[in-house]
């Protein structure tokens, strides 16, 4: 199985390199791995004390945050080494100051993985959630480097417990200890025998949970906003938008904030053009206030824009997921995706305790629209439930600081 995973990799890296010409990710992700051991080389110091995030994209660094934070705190004389997979993580977290350097992860090969190890020569590494390359876990092993895998969640269908899935429990074997999110999770882990595990839940509640009691304000947005009510629309796609689109027309009284996943020239102008009358962030004035929707042109916003809203939209629910759902819970609001959340345990939560709703077309939206603003307690109820999942930062540093040597 190993000579089949080692074919695909180079197949992807192939099919990623046809596809570069025309696809900006893809030639971000060429382009950035070009000369990457040539970087590792000349800006980490592999004598240093280093401790290694990986993460294989944007969310996954929100998520892993809390706890790379309070290491970096409590053990300032550690360097964070950091990596991403996507370029939708990195290009934006490329400059993070909390960290000795912010990389590219090279495709996962023996060479690769031996080059990298002994480039940056871990105390211990640390993966959030996702992510399993077999080659890096096992020269981890193989150096005796802990290896650890932070807000773990698994599901049955994943190939690590299917009657073929040999090779795919063999990488998770590498693992020195797993923390995970949910007893599902748990209890899949232990049926492979897996005992290496502690149910510490999900570290983006501690995240989102610290950001909302100081979030960044914008007055224009303030301003924009004005008295009334809001619904706040996060990681939005076109068919996302084309389920709102009924919904504000329908509902004058109520601003729109519409945060697109992504926001290029093209998406921007298809935007603008679904939403006639609408204002760009970069475009805002005192005159906007007549405006009824506004669409965020740029990144780094949404978490904080939660903090305007009454109501939130979650994009994604009509493609491979819905996004993060947690953000906007934070500020006690409730909040609406579409049908495919079913792979994230804290949307299930919300919608067991009243405090989200999955909607499948315009008339489910419109219901669930209104159902929502029926209940004045939803908002005490979201923040309880935010409250009792957060701690799993310190579960999670009471077992590294074992690992951590001054």
């Amino acid at each position: 199985m190993l000579w089949l995973y080692n074919i695909g990799i180079k197949l992807y890296e192939l099919l990623i390199r046809m596809v570069s010409p025309f696809n900006t990710k893809a030639a971000l992700f060429i382009k950035g791995r070009s000369d990457i051991f040539q970087k590792l080389e000349q800006q980490i110091n592999a004598s240093a004390q280093n401790i290694w995030f990986h993460f294989a994209s944007l969310g996954e660094f929100e998520q892993g945050r809390p706890v790379l934070e309070r290491i970096r705190t409590r053990y300032p004389n550690k360097k964070i080494i950091i990596t991403f997979f996507s370029p939708s993580g990195y290009e934006i977290k490329k400059n993070y100051i909390g960290a000795e350097g912010v990389f590219y992860l090279p495709l996962d090969t023996a060479d690769h993985a031996h080059r990298f190890i002994n480039a940056v020569n871990p105390q211990i590494a640390v993966f959030t959630k996702y992510e399993y390359w077999y080659h890096y876990f096992k020269k981890l092993n193989d150096r005796q480097i802990p290896l650890f895998v932070i807000s773990g969640i698994f599901r049955p269908e994943q190939a690590f417990f299917k009657w073929y899935g040999g090779f795919s429990r063999k990488i998770l074997k590498f693992v020195t200890h797993f923390f995970v999110q949910n007893e599902q999770s748990r209890n899949l882990l232990r049926s492979i025998d897996l005992q290496n595990i502690s149910l510490s839940g999900d570290t983006r509640f501690d995240r989102v949970a610290e950001h909302a009691t100081a979030p960044k304000t914008f007055e224009s947005i303030a301003n924009f906003c004005g008295t009334a009510p809001i619904l706040v629309a996060g990681s939005t796609w076109p068919e996302d938008e084309q389920l709102l689109k009924s919904l504000i027309s329908e509902h004058s009284d109520w601003k729109f904030i519409i945060a697109p996943h992504e926001v290029d020239t093209a998406r921007i102008n298809d935007m603008s053009n679904l939403f006639p009358g609408s204002i760009s962030y970069s475009g805002l004035s005192a005159s906007s206030q007549k405006a009824q929707v506004l669409i965020i042109d740029g990144i780094g916003l949404l978490s904080s824009l939660y903090q305007y809203g009454n109501i939130a939209y979650i994009g994604g629910g009509f493609g491979v997921g819905i996004h993060n759902t947690l953000e906007a819970a934070a500020f006690g609001i409730p909040v609406l995706f579409g049908p495919k959340y079913h792979k994230f345990q804290e949307a299930k939560d919300l919608i067991s305790l009243g405090g989200a709703i999955s909607v499948a077309s315009t008339a489910e939206l419109a219901e669930g629209f209104l159902r929502l603003q029926e209940n004045p307690d939803l908002s005490k109820t979201i923040k309880e439930y935010i409250a009792l999942k957060t701690g799993a930062t310190e579960q999670i540093l009471a077992h590294l600081q074992n690992y951590l040597k001054p």
